[in-house]
């Protein structure tokens, strides 16, 4: 059972920060599975059970990070990530949609959006949204509304049309991200954060259907 992080899972990450590299990470190794590793592992855990037990028609996966960096890709960097993520995810968990979740030494978040929004699938996203502009309207209000949701994406800077105030402010990013989250502390400490985050899932489920049909959608005129 996930019994919330500590200000030691702060501290360690701080600490990997400026010393990352093997010698250090393994004479810490201990800390960062007490501190760490096994929370995390847990929190994803239970927060997939408490999601998938709420819509047992649904086939939810968790896909959880390791603390080793891909060797093939450091590029300078240490052999160790700063952060730890899990994602929650239906569809390919590659490129689908995911609920996600992230901690670092600082800082964490959490939320609902794409690995990478290919060119192709935001364009079915934008004709999507024409097709059914009162539909998504709903969709972006509602999501618009829970306190703490922040919509990130880098904005046109040519727009790709008018569709009014709300609309507007999803239909001209070239990717959507929803995010929420704080700095560390308050319900990262607590053992109620699995709940939190099913619950916050659960409320972004329309805009997670909604992505998930221009997902498959964009998948098939690609096949075509």
């Amino acid at each position: 059972m996930f019994e919330g992080f500590t200000q030691e899972t702060s501290d360690f990450l701080w600490e990997l920060s400026f010393n990352n590299e093997r010698p250090w990470f393994l004479a810490h190794k201990e800390q960062f599975e007490r501190c760490l590793n096994t929370p995390f592992k847990a929190l994803g855990q239970e927060t997939w059970r408490l999601l998938s037990e709420k819509y047992p028609e649904r086939e939810f996966y968790l896909h959880i990070s390791r603390i080793y960096r891909d060797a093939r890709r450091l590029f300078g960097r240490g052999p160790y990530k700063d952060h730890l993520w899990f994602t929650v995810y239906q569809a390919d968990k590659n490129e689908g949609p995911s609920f996600w979740f992230e901690v670092n030494a600082a800082r964490y978040t959490y939320g609902l959006g794409f690995w990478s929004w290919r060119p192709a699938m935001m364009e079915q996203y934008r004709r999507a949204i024409d097709a059914n502009p009162a539909r998504f309207e709903r969709i972006a209000g509602a999501v618009e509304a829970l306190p703490g949701a922040r919509l990130l994406g880098e904005e046109y800077k040519r727009p790709k049309g008018d569709k009014g105030e709300l609309l507007n402010r999803w239909y001209n990013r070239k990717y959507v991200t929803v995010e929420f989250g704080g700095d560390f502390g308050g319900d990262l400490l607590s053992p109620e954060l699995p709940r939190i985050l099913a619950d916050a899932y659960e409320k972004l489920l329309p805009l997670h259907d909604f992505f998930v049909e221009v997902f498959e959608t964009s998948r098939e005129e690609e096949r075509a």
